[in-house]
């Protein structure tokens, strides 16, 4: 039975750390997407109050009304600041997802090299064996053909 590399062991697992680094970045990036979208919601969920607000201009508004109006506002503009901050947060977890992933990946090629640089020196190591193997073969062939 062949005996198994241990860096074969080594880049399976490095293959499956990669995978799931992936994945996390994935996960984040789409995250960060709902988050944005989120944002974006608000944003326009903001513009499309004042555009209402502004269809009223010329028509007399209670204070009362008024001042509900900028209240809501000011309650809109604050949701908005704390969707700002959460959507930097996610951008944030994306670029840790991001960087973490090219480690994997960056470890995983350097597992991949030392394992083609072991194979290129037992393939090398094989070919001199099978040289030295010929050479004698061929000289055994000499010295019997010149004791004849």
């Amino acid at each position: 039975m062949a005996k198994t590399d241990p860096l074969v062991t080594v880049l399976k697992l490095a293959v499956a750390a990669e995978e799931k680094a992936a994945l996390q970045l994935k996960a984040a990036q789409f995250e960060r997407q709902k988050r944005q979208g989120q944002l974006d919601a608000l944003n326009n969920y903001r513009l499309d109050y004042m555009k209402q607000m502004e269809g009223h201009t010329g028509t007399t508004l209670r204070a009362n009304q008024y001042h509900q109006f900028h209240q809501f506002i000011r309650q809109v503009d604050q949701a908005i600041l704390q969707q700002v901050a959460v959507v930097k947060d996610g951008e944030k977890q994306v670029g840790f997802r991001q960087h973490h992933w090219q480690e994997t990946q960056q470890k995983r090629k350097a597992v991949e090299m030392l394992l083609a640089k072991k194979a290129t020196k037992e393939q090398l190591a094989e070919s001199k064996r099978e040289q030295k193997m010929s050479d004698e073969f061929a000289m055994q062939q000499y010295f019997r053909n010149k004791m004849k």
